[in-house]
């Protein structure tokens, strides 16, 4: 099955552009406890490297394991409402809303979980310069020389009998 992607799905350096087609292969089960969903979701996420600042797509499968629970009835059949005060109340559990499960929370937490947290467009990307923000790619061997202001009383004191040695 293949739906579209909902808004905000993914994080600050890879997204899930919305409406974007996501594969679902998922298995509805029924248990004894409700419905148990299980499968995979695929996508195509569109990032920037986190060394180089390059756009990135790739694609992206997560697994997806669930379960749905009945709602509660009384003894006529209707559905208990369950309130904040019930102490078996728990606000995350995901219910079967009376033929229907939403999908989309399960959907958004395997999908982000399973996302890169720094994308890279290849293994040795060399990324930029942090001084300068040159492209490594271009130099490896770009570099700055720049001594640290905590070490600058030590450097002019060498440098000046480093120069004296080679006058005399």
């Amino acid at each position: 099955m293949v739906v579209p992607a909902p808004e905000g799905l993914g994080t600050i350096g890879a997204t899930v552009p919305p409406n974007t087609d996501v594969a679902l292969n998922l298995r509805l089960e029924s248990v004894v406890e409700g419905v148990l969903v299980s499968g995979t979701a695929s996508a195509r996420v569109e990032a920037e490297c986190s060394r180089c600042l390059d756009p990135v797509a790739f694609s992206v499968t997560a697994d997806l394991a669930e379960l749905y629970i009945y709602p509660e009835t009384d003894s006529k059949g209707r559905v208990k409402r369950r309130e904040p005060e019930d102490p078996d109340w728990i606000d995350d559990e995901p219910t079967i809303e009376g033929d229907l499960l939403d999908l989309e929370p399960t959907l958004r937490d395997g999908v982000v979980l399973a996302l890169p947290v720094a994308p890279i467009c290849r293994i040795d990307c060399l990324g930029l310069c942090p001084e300068c923000g040159f492209r490594l790619e271009g130099d490896p061997a770009h570099h700055h020389d720049q001594i640290d202001a905590r070490w600058a009383a030590l450097a002019q004191v060498l440098g000046s009998q480093h120069d004296d040695k080679e006058e005399g």
